[in-house]
């Protein structure tokens, strides 16, 4: 069975989507740290249609499990540098709202635990 990986800079997107979505909250300040990442990851323009077609069909019950798929991904092709470079934004965008919830919190953590005991 394909893996279908995902590459690094389209992984993070997925973190910081599905992070950004954990709350049920839609804020001016997460997108505008979302876009931040794209600049910095995509200096050149790219459709991310096809991307956001795929994390707007997953379920709430399958945010976790999506978002530990791309976590791997991410890793795998990353330097730790880069992976620090991505908690960075994560950790923004949860402060973004100025609202930490339990579910952002938890995600984060994801990122964490994950990539610490790696």
């Amino acid at each position: 069975m394909p893996n279908h990986r995902t590459n690094k800079a389209i992984a993070g997107y997925h973190l910081l989507m599905i992070l950004s979505a954990v709350d049920f909250r839609i804020s001016v300040e997460k997108d505008m740290v979302i876009r931040q990442y794209l600049v910095h990851e995509f200096p050149f323009n790219v459709n991310l249609d096809k991307q956001m077609e795929v994390i707007s069909r997953l379920k709430p019950n399958e945010w976790e499990s999506h978002y530990l798929k791309v976590m791997d991904d991410f890793y795998d092709d990353a330097t730790e540098e880069e992976r620090n470079n991505l908690i960075r934004f994560a950790i923004k965008l949860t402060k973004a709202d100025k609202v930490i919830t339990k579910e952002e919190n938890y995600y984060l953590n994801l990122l964490f635990e994950n990539w610490e005991a790696a």
